[in-house]
């Protein structure tokens, strides 16, 4: 089990199981998660998305796994806005029926994921391709991932996490891009490099960087040895939604004979840039 995977598991863990009575069955909980983790293996292999982004708990101030990490899960996953600890009934998928969990696998919601990983594929700069590896449900991951994650209900109004995750490759070299969005309504900060570190709680050195009337917290250099991106941006919108894009020279867990890129897919620019389109400001 590599290090997101981890993530993911308690994630999922922490979502459905109630608190324990006075003693703690390590094991029922291991196996717990994993059998979470499996279910979200099954959706990476049918819809071709990577690590969320499931989810990192952003908005505790811990690294969100998606999906979203990613959400590569991206993701990711995979998150980031408080997660209650009594949600209360999950949302209803298209079915009529509550979802089983904080993912959503089919509707409307699910549809954003998917929209989401095609619109961060179409963003690949010229000179880059996107691999489509399904990966192997145990030690190698898809390449392509994307999720939709139900972080909380506040007023009536649910708060989703959609991640979606790719890996890039130019000549021998592979690396990682994530895209992840937090709807209206999200607890996130709102001082621009603020709202950035608080991506997968990942630290480094941030820069605002304007595109066009938009100020966009990047952080340029990590300084934590907790992270898996080498550069990442967050933007809030005038109306609420919180984008993060991330980009990595190489991509975790290493598939066998991938090297990294020799350079980063966008500069810092592009990076902002691409936080701030329209293409990834979904509701």
């Amino acid at each position: 089990m590599n290090e997101q995977e981890l993530r993911d598991g308690l994630r999922s863990a922490m979502a459905v199981v109630t608190p324990p009575p006075r003693s703690v069955n390590a094991a029922a909980v291991i196996r717990g998660a994993r059998r979470a983790r499996v279910r979200q293996r099954a959706i990476w292999a049918g819809a071709g998305t990577g690590l969320l982004v499931a989810a990192v708990l952003v908005g505790s101030g811990l690294p969100l796994g998606s999906p979203g990490q990613p959400l590569d899960f991206g993701a990711p996953d995979v998150a980031p806005s408080p997660v209650a600890s009594k949600p209360g009934p999950w949302p209803t998928g298209p079915d009529g029926q509550p979802q089983e969990d904080r993912t959503a696998r089919a509707g409307e919601r699910y549809e954003q994921g998917v929209k989401l990983l095609d619109r961060l594929v179409a963003a690949v700069p010229l000179g880059y391709t996107v691999p489509d590896r399904a990966g192997n449900g145990r030690d190698i991951a898809p390449s392509r991932h994307h999720q939709a994650h139900f972080e909380d209900r506040i007023g009536g109004t649910e708060l989703w996490s959609y991640q979606a995750s790719i890996e890039v490759a130019r000549g021998q070299g592979t690396g990682r891009v994530l895209a992840e969005v937090h709807t209206a309504g999200n607890q996130l900060p709102s001082e621009p490099c603020a709202l950035s570190q608080r991506l997968w709680g990942m630290q480094g050195e941030c820069q605002l960087v304007s595109v066009g009337a938009a100020q966009v917290g990047v952080v340029v250099r990590p300084t934590g040895g907790d992270r898996q991106y080498d550069q990442w941006a967050g933007y809030r919108h005038p109306d609420g939604v919180v984008v993060f894009v991330a980009q990595a020279k190489s991509v975790f867990p290493v598939v066998e004979r991938q090297q990294p890129l020799t350079t980063l897919p966008f500069t810092v620019q592009q990076l902002a840039a691409l936080a701030t389109s329209e293409n990834l400001h979904l509701n």
